[in-house]
Order: structure tokens, then sequence, then C-alpha cells
């Protein structure tokens, strides 16, 4: 198992290149499914779980060659119609499989989906949208198991108690292409990845009206054809490296971004004290703290988009505990999403939980310690933290951040950092001999 060495306190400087959006790829390469002709993905990043999921493909008989950024999916052998618990533990996104595979073969089995450690993240709402199109469902053995006489359109509401559903709003967008009828759903996801599954399903040949807004309306068509599309760039790749700049006093220049997928972030990075120019039509960024003001604190809250992204809420506490003053941050999406904070103060942050909500002192400094990443985001923002401390840390089980970040070590090297992927090893403890020969006590 591999680990980054990470010596702090360098600066990052220069211009990174941000990759395809993983979030907006997963979607896209199960929605290829839909169709009976090859489709062809641009700028696919390499990742554990594009890879993950292109093994799902290749068990359900579907060819799909992966090489320099170009994915190709042919469906013409698609014919298994379920996705065995080996595959599905992996990442949750598996589940976007389910609503191809009940829109093109009728019926469905998979094992309920594994991925991140942040908390209970039922698929009620997937199931509750299938059975408004008609689908019958039964629970054996650990997998769910989905038949249909044929997809009806519908109407529907995806609301969850945290918001509207993502992954529903996918699956069920994806099915209903291909139901008879009109398909309405209410309280659908807004962000910017739903709005590229749909404009990718338009050109396929779907009848969808209201991307964008919390009211979708599919008109049912016979077939769908594949299509070449370049998948739109990361924006929370984009925000983790905007908060390293701020972290390590640098100044980043960001290409490849979409800044109007970033507004909630990029407000709350003024608010704080950074500088964000925009440049070239808004595709590119620059961000370096605001030389003429200081950091402030700020009292942060996630939720659906357009709102604050939980998937920044640890870089945030991260950059809020080395701003001078008290700082709360919410999370109200996953409620045990605050896992990297126990992390943190290992680095001499001072961050108290309480329920769904930190309270963050800032600190002047942090210092390196070896530490340990529990999921994909939390590891990103103690990598970030491991930069900005001083002395040496050790980031491990960084599989957790290799499943959302294309190549993060280099990119980071090439702007300055010291870091080092090295073989996980146990870490030896670094004792202050004080005078008289007493260990010294301080924490």
């Amino acid at each position: 198992m591999d680990m980054y060495v990470i010596q702090g306190g360098q600066p990052l400087r220069g211009t990174v290149t941000i990759s395809g959006s993983k979030n907006a790829c997963l979607p896209l390469m199960c929605a290829a499914l839909l169709a009976k002709t090859p489709t062809v993905l641009e700028n696919v990043p390499d990742l554990r779980d594009i890879r993950s999921m292109k093994s799902v493909l290749e068990h359900m008989n579907v060819r799909a060659e992966f090489a320099n950024g170009r994915m190709t999916i042919d469906p013409a052998g698609f014919d298994t119609p379920w996705v065995p618990y080996e595959l599905m533990s992996q990442m949750r996104a598996s589940m976007y499989a389910f609503g191809p595979m009940i829109a093109r073969l009728d019926r469905a089995s998979v094992s309920k989906p594994g991925g991140c450690n942040i908390g209970s993240r039922p698929i009620d709402l997937h199931l509750k949208g299938f059975r408004a199109l008609g689908v019958h469902m039964n629970e054996r053995g650990g997998y769910i198991h989905a038949v249909h006489d044929g997809l009806m359109g519908a109407e529907m509401s995806l609301a969850g108690p945290f918001g509207p559903s993502v992954g529903a709003t996918c699956n069920i967008l994806m099915a209903a292409t291909l139901a008879e009828g009109r398909t309405v759903i209410h309280d659908a996801a807004r962000e910017p990845e739903i709005v590229e599954l749909g404009e990718f399903l338009i050109a396929m040949g779907a009848r969808i009206s209201g991307l964008g807004s919390s009211t979708l309306v599919i008109d049912g068509v016979k077939t769908l054809n594949g299509v070449n599309w370049t998948v739109m760039p990361d924006r929370i790749e984009a925000a983790t490296f905007a908060t390293a700049a701020l972290l390590t006093h640098g100044d980043i220049v960001m290409k490849n971004v979409t800044a109007a997928h970033m507004g909630a972030t990029l407000s709350e990075l003024l608010r704080w004290g950074a500088e964000i120019t925009l440049l070239d039509e808004e595709r590119t960024i620059r961000v370096r703290r605001c030389p003429s003001r200081d950091p402030e604190p700020l009292d942060l809250t996630t939720g659906p988009y357009p709102q604050l992204a939980t998937d920044v809420q640890a870089l945030f506490v991260t950059l809020l505990g080395l701003t001078p003053g008290t700082s709360r941050v919410e999370e109200g999406i996953y409620q045990d999403r605050f896992m990297h904070v126990e992390e943190l103060n290992r680095l001499g942050a001072n961050i108290r939980q309480k329920g769904n909500r930190a309270i963050i002192r800032g600190v002047e400094r942090y210092d390196g310690a070896p530490v340990m990443a529990s999921d994909l985001r939390a590891g990103a923002a103690l990598t970030l933290a491991a930069l900005a401390a001083h002395g040496e840390s050790q980031v491990r089980r960084i599989y957790h951040v290799e499943r959302g970040y294309e190549h993060f070590e280099r990119k980071l090297a090439a702007l300055g950092a010291n870091i080092r992927r090295e073989k996980q090893r146990d870490a030896v403890p670094a004792f202050d001999v004080g005078e008289g020969g007493e260990e010294s006590r301080e924490a």
C-alpha cells in the first residue's frame, strides 16, 4: 500500500490543467449503454473509479477501450443484467448501471453499492423512482432484483431528507429516455453533472427539457444512438487546487475550468480573502491570497447545488484551520462526513465536532505528522494540510485519493510541492528532549 511523504512549507506556484470530471464521466459511461451504436468519450480522467466502472461495463459484455484520455464504448454485446458484489462494493457509482439495464434489458440485479465511508447513503429514492416507472423489485441475499413488462412514463418527486439525490436523478433520467410516454421528475438535482448527462442524452436522440432546474420533463423515444462527447472539467479538482494555492501562500493558474460551475466555492473563497482572476472566457482561473487584506473566518453550510458542495467541505475546514478567529462549518448532506477532523487535529488544528457541525479555531500553523485518509475528499484535504505544514507528513491510504484525482502528486510536484510516493511504513515518533533529559509533554 502506498502513501505520500510530504515536506511541507513550499508555496505552490505555476499552471495546472484540470482533468475531466469523474462525477460527470461515470454516468456518461453508463448512459452509453442506452444506445445501439458506439460512443466515444474524450477528456476521460485516468482514475481508479473510471477503471472500476470500465470493469462493470465489461462484465456486462460491453466492449470498452480506454487510452490517452479517450474511451470507446460499444454496447453491441450488452446482454448481462446483473453486477456482482465484488464490483458494486468498489464504488457507489456502480449503481448508475441499474437504469440502463432496466431500460435496455427489462431486468436488473445489483448488489447494494459501496464507496467512501462518509455516512449512510440509502438508495431508497432510486427504488422509488423505478417503481413509479412500473418496475417491480425485491431484495434477496443482499441483491436488489428488478423486472418490468414495459417502462411507462410517470410523475414523481426525488426529494430526500437532505435534498434531491444526484444519483437517483441520473438513474431515473437515463431509464426514462426509453420509457413509453412522458416522465416528469420534480425535486430533481440541479448539479452541472446532471446537466451534462442530460445534454449528452439529448445529443444521443433523447427528448428532455428543464435541465438546470428542479423539474425535468422526459418524453420517451424508441432508440438512442452513440455520439462523440468531451467530458466537462472537474469542478472539485479545480476547488482543490484553488485551496492549495491559498493554504501554501502560493499562486496557481488553472486551465480547463468552467467558472460558472464553481459559483458558491469561488464566492466563499473571495469572502475568505482570496484574489481570483477569471481569464480566457472564464476557462482559466488564477488564485492567490489577496495582498491587501487578511483572511477572515467563515460560517458555512453545505447543501444541494447551487449551494456549497459537500465535496469541498473538507477543503474549507482545512483552510479555516489556519485562519485566525473562529469559523463554523455545517454539513448539510452527509451527516458523518467529518472523519478528517481528528486527522487535522493530529497536525495541530483546533477543531471540535458537534453533530453535523465543526467549530474551528484557527491556529498559527500545522506541524507534520502521519495521517490517514478515510475517504476521497478527506484524503485530498489532508494532502493539502501536509503541504502547508512545517516538517514531514505521511498521508496514508492514498488509494482513496486516486479514486478521484488524476496524477495528483505529479501535478502538485510540478507546482513546487515536495511530495513523493513510497510504500507505507510504520511512523517513528520524534521525541523532543528538553532540559534534564525530560521528554517534552507539549502536544
